[in-house]
């Protein structure tokens, strides 16, 4: 009997079975390969004691179907396809993925081994498992390719999310037939603009950084000549800093280079090397390829075929797009949800909008923050605009009303911030359906739409060009509303709800990582949903 928290010891293959001749090594090979398969279900999935197999029924049918032949060898030499799919995962990160998943490391040293020692050719144990080892890693990457490594969330849109074990079987036969690895890959990837963008971005970032090694600053900012002197080593190892000719590197140009940083990796240009900025400083270029990569593994998460028209607001990188056809019609700013109060990913069709609404206070706002304020003061609901609705929505008198015998447990009332230019929703607010009961609105403090760091909401998304957005969704509707019946509304303050006639789609998604000409642009893993894929990812 296992005891408790120990896990089950996994049998171990033949690590070496040398054969006399060559000629015999298809046949001793056949019989490794048959071996490693029926441990796999005594290993718990396992092929080796670390190395999991990705689909271990499909990777054992399909060996059986072939008598479990070797299907990336014969008579000790590899095939050229091998060598195709090694360079794949080798350069796994082109396509946002780490090599590791496809045993990068396990397959590197024993390839090397066949191509170096003498008696490794002769070892049909070896030759087992590197056959093994490359089906998986086949199978495993198309279906990363098409599906995303990451799980299934619950905003995928995709209606299937795994490839059946037959396709995969049928997949890898077909390639092997046709010895085309190329051929085999092309077509599962997305064809959506963002992800072709972040893939172009990510192959030139690996060729500009890849042979580019760099030290590691302290974590803490000193003004001294020690700290700017490593600071301006850093610099000059990544191309920021020139020093040719200079004896004595300034502050000025200690400032400019650190700028010259801070822009391309999407930190304020101050010109400090503050905490954040040391951060990146240190960071590895793989690390950031890394977070490119689970950027185009959230692209892969969606349908093959987006619809024409959509909203897509990207909640890290505080930005909505309105995109028809391929196009980005609009783009503006926007505020989200704190990391206490996040902004939830959904996806949902915009139904309708407001002019003037009036803001009914969530109740954990009311009892978080505005109950203790008013218990206090009563005269906090006058200097926020705000009054009170009992249960058959007539307004009651706050002075009436015995606030220190309320609490989150009795509250028969409802909180409305009235309309004007006082109230937080501003202007206008949007409407889509969603069980989260947020929205998108104007703001009465469009001043905070300045600030680089955006993630102070509770949880609804304030658009800077609510106005625009608003004569962009009735653009089509001539019939019923026209752009200036908005404006001159506005004008008037009327209070206004304008039904939508076009089902137009909204999705609030995380991208912490997108192309543009060329280029990385990254943003803060403001949830740190990230780290949670990275696991998946690695």
């Amino acid at each position: 009997m296992l005891s408790c928290g120990h896990k089950k010891k996994h049998t171990a293959p033949k690590q070496k079975q040398i054969v006399a001749n060559v000629r015999q090594l298809d046949e001793v090979v056949k019989e490794g390969i048959t071996e490693r398969l029926s441990l796999i279900s005594d290993n718990e999935g396992y092929l080796e004691d670390s190395i999991p197999a990705f689909r271990p029924k499909a990777l054992e049918e399909f060996y059986q179907q072939h008598e479990n032949a070797a299907e990336w060898s014969d008579h000790g030499k590899l095939h050229p396809l091998a060598d195709s799919m090694m360079y794949y995962i080798r350069n796994a990160y082109d396509i946002g993925l780490p090599p590791s998943r496809y045993h990068a490391t396990a397959l590197n040293a024993a390839i090397e081994q066949l191509q170096q020692d003498a008696t490794a050719k002769k070892d049909a144990a070896l030759w087992a498992k590197v056959d093994i080892l490359l089906s998986d890693a086949f199978m495993k990457m198309t279906s990363d390719l098409h599906y995303g490594a990451g799980p299934r969330d619950s905003i995928t849109l995709r209606p299937d999310s795994v490839f059946t074990d037959d396709f995969l079987k049928e997949k890898l036969r077909k390639t092997l037939q046709e010895g085309n690895i190329s051929a085999a890959f092309e077509g599962l990837e997305p064809t959506h603009e963002g992800y072709v963008a972040l893939k172009e971005a990510i192959r030139n970032f690996r060729e500009k950084y890849t042979n580019v090694t760099w030290d590691t600053l302290p974590s803490n900012y000193t003004d001294t000549l020690l700290f700017r002197q490593l600071l301006a080593n850093r610099l000059v190892q990544g191309g920021y800093l020139d020093t040719a000719g200079v004896e004595v590197v300034d502050t000025v140009m200690l400032k400019s280079a650190v700028k010259k940083f801070q822009n391309e990796f999407n930190i304020y240009p101050d010109g400090v090397a503050g905490k954040r900025t040391i951060a990146a400083l240190n960071r590895p270029a793989e690390d950031w390829v890394l977070q490119a990569g689970i950027n185009m593994d959230r692209w892969r998460k969606l349908p093959d075929t987006m619809p024409r028209e959509y909203i897509m607001v990207n909640v890290p990188g505080y930005t909505l797009r309105v995109v028809d056809s391929g196009v980005v019609m609009l783009e503006s700013r926007v505020i989200v949800g704190a990391p206490r109060t996040r902004t939830p990913l959904l996806n949902s069709y915009m139904s309708n909008f407001m002019l003037f609404p009036y803001w009914r206070v969530p109740y954990s706002i009311v009892f978080k923050e505005m109950l203790p304020a008013i218990q206090r003061n009563v005269g906090y609901l006058a200097s926020k605009n705000l009054e009170v609705i009992d249960k058959d929505g007539n307004a009651v008198d706050p002075h009436t009303i015995d606030w220190s015998k309320l609490s989150k447990n009795h509250f028969p009332y409802v909180l409305r911030q009235m309309d004007g230019l006082d109230n937080s929703l501003g202007i206008m607010k949007f409407n889509f359906r969603n069980k989260y009961s947020v929205y998108l609105h104007d703001t009465n403090n469009r001043g905070l739409f300045k600030n680089s760091m955006r993630a102070m909401s509770h949880g609804c998304v304030r658009v800077q060009q609510w106005d625009s957005l608003s004569q962009y969704l009735v653009r089509m509707d001539t019939a019923t509303h026209k752009g200036d019946s908005i404006r001159a509304w506005i004008e008037r303050g009327e209070k206004k709800q304008v039904d939508l006639t076009r089902r137009i789609p909204i999705y609030l998604r995380y991208f912490t990582a997108e192309g543009k000409d060329g280029k990385l642009i990254f943003f803060d893993d403001i949830y740190a949903e990230d780290k949670v894929l990275r696991k998946s990812l690695q």
